[in-house]
């Protein structure tokens, strides 16, 4: 199956004002000499230690035969349940790449007490963990590790040799599992995370589950060579000019739709949403990635285009766009894209400069976390607060949520952020499509705090006309955090809490609500919503 990308009415009109330009520029080939300059002057310090992703495909290959040899070891000894600990660039990817695969991986990119509990309850004896981490710095990782050591002590299994890190070479983590005597991978250093998937960090997890990780990067190089030439059929440069480019009714479309339509790529929406939010959103512009179905109401919508990863010779219609290919080209594909497109808006597409500052803000809400905010009011067993948002006269959810959503502008998005047990809740994510409904607007949906490290830098850097609803509950089974002085219950609520105050220091509407029953309470938000 070969990559090609398809455009037509608007985002074929955005392709042909700019493809030439781009080509006489020479981005194309300019990306894959790794010349640094393509961003402008700002963004220089950070590309230029940031473009090994280009190379990904086959510098990776040296990886392939320990992964293998590994798998094949750990399966000599009975263990064949991989859980990876990991957030953002270090889950999403071997997501993608396991489900397609249909190969079991368990994805813990989660502080959720009880979604903790629900790995933690699986068979110890058959289990591993891959521990993803560039630095190993990130607080959610680290508890998550912690956690697994003392799980597999308390089982009378050597942690030894059920603890697989992946991080950066010369990193804190390097150094720790070093003298922990972990085996280690080390990742490309002049990767960053939402452009590793070709790396360690997609590649390690997934070969382990099982996945074919020598035809993920075969499909890669094999159309490498095809994004790197200056020519108007590069599918990379036409991806990224219709991302950046194709017109709405006021300029241009700075929306994109991602849907998965015929493929067999199983959750790419999910991947691509990191890659394009964290790159593109910033210093007040970006491109909003929203997942979408082949039924969402978003379709149509004038600020939004339409990109649908497809079967093998489908073509665009409308005003949209249709990539097809592997998913290893797909992934190649899509970060040429996004690089292309940042070029186009004027934004370096390498750093995420809003990332720490959630993580700044959940930590000083975990050294204040006694002085948990007072409810505004409470409507049955939910918890009503609010941040840059008055509920002045309001008594009830339905209530709440309609002062939210009437600070949506005519342009603006509403972003639904679900601190709760995805295994559990699932149902949660069904608010999207309810409130993309009601408002007539995209919508986001994320697990928190898994977003924080993906669209949490265009809610916080980006265009501001978001509204925002938290939706937080209380653990039922709470667990400590071996070494620490919290648990993960209070670390996900200072989370949740946390990145509200910088929403709300930057004058954005947030409302959250805290459920004493999440059955009974996502039932109260649907009927809110409709």
């Amino acid at each position: 199956m070969s990559l090609v990308v398809s455009v037509a009415g608007k985002a074929l009109a955005a392709v042909a004002a700019n493809i030439d330009q781009l080509v006489a520029d020479k981005v194309a080939s300019r990306i894959a000499a790794k010349d640094f300059t393509l961003w402008g002057k700002d963004a220089e310090a950070e590309s230029s230690i940031r473009l090994g992703w280009v190379n990904s495909a086959a510098d990776s290959q040296a990886l392939v035969a320990s992964i293998l040899a590994l798998r094949d070891e750990f399966a000599g000894k009975g263990v064949d349940r991989f859980i990876l600990c990991g957030m953002g660039g270090s889950s999403l990817a071997p997501e993608v790449i396991t489900q397609t695969a249909g190969v079991e991986l368990v994805v813990l990119d989660s502080t959720d007490a009880d979604q903790i509990g629900h790995a933690l309850a699986g068979d110890i004896k058959r289990t591993a963990i891959i521990v993803s981490s560039k630095s190993g710095s990130t607080v959610e990782t680290d508890s998550q590790k912690r956690t697994f050591e003392k799980a597999f002590t308390d089982a009378g299994i050597d942690k030894t040799d059920r603890v697989v890190i992946v991080t950066d070479p010369g990193s804190p983590m390097e150094a720790a599992a070093k003298a922990d005597g972990y085996r280690i991978f080390n990742a490309d250093p002049t990767v960053g995370g939402r452009y590793s998937a070709l790396t360690a960090f997609g590649l390690v997890p997934s070969g382990l589950a099982g996945a074919d990780i020598q035809a993920l990067l075969d499909d890669a190089r094999e159309v490498s060579a095809l994004l790197e030439q200056d020519n108007a059929a590069n599918p990379g440069l036409i991806l990224g000019a219709a991302l950046a480019r194709t017109a709405s009714a006021n300029g241009f479309r700075d929306k994109v739709g991602i849907v998965g339509d015929g493929t067999s790529i199983v959750g790419f929406g999910d991947w691509a949403e990191q890659l394009i939010a964290e790159s593109t959103g910033k210093i007040g512009k970006g491109i909003l990635p929203v997942v979408l179905d082949v039924n969402s109401p978003e379709i149509g919508l004038d600020d939004v285009v339409i990109a649908r990863i497809v079967a093998d010779g489908a073509t665009a219609a409308g005003d949209e766009i249709a990539v097809a290919g592997p998913l290893g080209a797909q992934f190649l594909v899509w970060e040429y894209a996004t690089v292309v497109a940042s070029r186009l808006i004027g934004i370096n597409p390498f750093d995420q400069p809003d990332v720490e500052s959630a993580k700044i803000a959940a930590r000083a809400m975990l050294e204040q976390r006694d002085a948990e905010v007072e409810p505004t009011f409470v409507d049955g067993s939910i918890e009503v607060r609010s941040s840059a948002l008055s509920l002045d006269g309001v008594s009830n959810v339905a209530g709440a949520v309609a002062k939210l959503l009437s600070e949506l502008p005519a342009d603006g998005y509403l972003s639904v952020q679900a601190y709760l047990d995805r295994v559990d809740s699932p149902e949660a994510a069904e608010l999207r499509d309810l409130f993309a409904k009601a408002t007539g607007r995209p919508v986001t949906f994320g697990w928190g705090p898994r977003f924080l490290h993906s669209t949490g830098q265009y809610h916080k850097g980006g265009p501001r006309f978001g509204a925002y609803l938290q939706i937080v509950a209380r653990a039922k089974n709470d667990i400590a955090v071996p070494g620490r002085n919290f648990t993960f219950g209070e670390l996900i609520a200072s989370q949740a809490a946390g990145d509200a105050n910088v929403l709300a220091e930057l004058g954005r509407p947030v409302l959250t609500l805290t459920l004493g029953d999440v059955t009974a309470g996502l039932k109260v938000i649907a009927n809110a919503a409709r």
